[in-house]
């Protein structure tokens, strides 16, 4: 086993081997909580979840910290709209609500997507907030050592000075002369304008409830101290992985690097980043009008569709929703959704029991995610263990049929599908469906023995209507219902 990951750092696919054996430690970014969620959070969600069932199942024990940015300039303007006498409500908007109540109802509404999607809980998910403590701390050690300084016009705000780092730059490799956006900063009070903030000074009209009392004045955090602080109180001064979105690379992770290297600190071994999603080739953007929300999604297919739709393609690529999108990952999911049900009746039928099972994905599904999480391969080793199965469902061979059975379990459990939310089965009404449609198959094979396929092909019609798939086999008739 060679674990393999594209290090962005270091712009190459590098052996993975945690600091610690046996570990694995993981931070990636979380949500700034100012809105609905976005396509965008919850691939990246999805995608850093497949990374870690995939440690898991190679048995190594991962810590994971997400976290979530609860204080933000976006944030404090949001509710101050809602004070407004002409504030316009949008979906979930509430009218004069404090900044902390707005952060924290747009928080629900993130874990409730990463739930319903079957993204598990990190091991620990620190609010911003929470850690003002660990990041003054942070900003002295980058003033003792001579990489910060408060603002020259005394607003109380404290910069990191790119120009005392050497390497400032590194991680997207670029200069500091050249950094997009460097003439469009604003000066004041730096020493240059590409300087950026680690503490914000309290301004006139602010929320007092907005800031917090500091060495260098009444204030809040800047966004990218929050990150390093935060990982270094849960993961220490050097960890196995940073993740997060490609659109995070430049200034947030370069920032975080910087003052965290600066600070004496080792920091993140690998930078994994996943790709963007977009809209039918173009970049989203709701100016253009060409978005479509997790919610959206939700509404045309359940979850556990959206959540292959959403994890299918390899976590670096740019992954592109098309009208039919989530159409053929309904057809795929149900393609797997057929064998299982199908698997489970045939061994309940013989009498066989279905045990949990670890350790027996195919190999060349083991060989695809080892190799930077190459979910697509990943993919077709699953539907080329379901086609296996059918076949061997078809020949009666029950003992292969348990080992496709376990096997798609496996994969489905690291892809997160099998945990994505289903709906509430009533087992009273399944049983009584369950009844219903072997007896309009009874019925249909009675009317097929007679040559009747008119009658035939009327119980299969309704049936389907029904949203029930009939499939016929050299062993008679198997139904499955099928989704979406």
């Amino acid at each position: 086993m060679t674990l393999r990951f594209y290090d962005t750092a270091s712009a190459e696919v590098r052996d993975f081997v945690p600091l610690v054996p046996g570990k694995v430690s993981l931070y990636y970014c979380g949500a700034t909580v100012q809105g609905m969620p976005h396509v965008g959070h919850i691939r990246s969600a999805i995608a850093f979840d497949q990374l870690t069932r995939w440690l898991e199942y190679r048995g190594f024990r991962v810590t994971v910290v997400r976290n979530v940015t609860d204080i933000d300039d976006k944030i404090l303007a949001k509710s101050e709209a809602s004070f407004h006498p002409d504030f316009e409500q949008e979906p979930g908007a509430v009218p004069e609500e404090e900044w902390w109540a707005l952060a924290y109802r747009y928080e629900q509404e993130f874990l409730k997507a990463y739930d319903t999607l079957g993204v598990s809980r990190p091991t620990y998910e620190p609010r911003a907030t929470g850690h003002i403590p660990e990041m003054h701390a942070l900003i002295q050690q980058l003033i003792d050592r001579g990489h910060a300084y408060p603002a020259l016009d005394g607003s109380g705000d404290v910069y990191f000075d790119v120009r005392s780092w050497n390497k400032y730059g590194a991680l997207t490799r670029q200069k500091i002369d050249d950094m997009q956006g460097a003439a469009d900063a604003d000066p004041r009070g730096k020493k240059d304008p590409r300087d950026f903030a680690l503490w914000k000074g309290y301004k006139e009209g602010e929320p007092t409830t907005a800031s917090w009392v500091s060495p260098w004045g009444a204030g809040r955090p800047g966004w990218h101290l929050e990150c390093s602080a935060m990982v270094t109180k849960y993961l220490g001064t050097e960890f196995d992985i940073h993740g997060g979105g490609l659109d995070l690379r430049f200034p947030h992770h370069e920032n975080e690097m910087a003052q965290s290297q600066a600070a004496g600190h080792g920091f993140a071994n690998f930078w994994m980043h996943n790709g963007m999603v977009t809209y039918q080739g173009e970049k989203m953007s709701k100016s253009v009008g060409n978005t479509v929300s997790p919610a959206e999604m939700l509404e045309i297919a359940p979850p556990r569709v959206v959540r292959y739709y959403l994890g299918q393609a390899q976590y670096r690529s740019v992954l592109d929703y098309q009208p039919t999108s989530l159409q053929e990952a309904a057809a795929a999911v149900e393609r797997i959704d057929g064998f299982v049900a199908r698997a489970v009746r045939a061994l309940s039928n013989d009498g066989a029991l279905l045990v949990g099972s670890h350790g027996t994905v195919p190999e060349a599904f083991a060989a695809a995610m080892d190799d930077d999480l190459n979910v697509p391969q990943a993919l077709a080793a699953l539907h080329d263990t379901v086609r296996a199965g059918n076949s061997a469902l078809t020949d009666g061979d029950l003992a292969a049929t348990r080992q496709a059975l376990a096997s798609v379990t496996d994969m489905l459990r690291v892809l997160g599908i099998s945990e994505a939310a289903q709906p509430a089965v009533d087992d009273q009404a399944t049983s009584a469906l369950g009844t219903l449609i072997e007896a309009q198959l009874a019925a249909r094979a009675e009317a097929r023995s007679k040559k009747d396929w008119a009658a035939s092909d009327a119980i299969r019609d309704t049936l389907a209507a029904a949203g029930v798939l009939v499939e016929d086999n050299a062993d008679g008739a198997t139904w499955s219902l099928q989704r979406g």
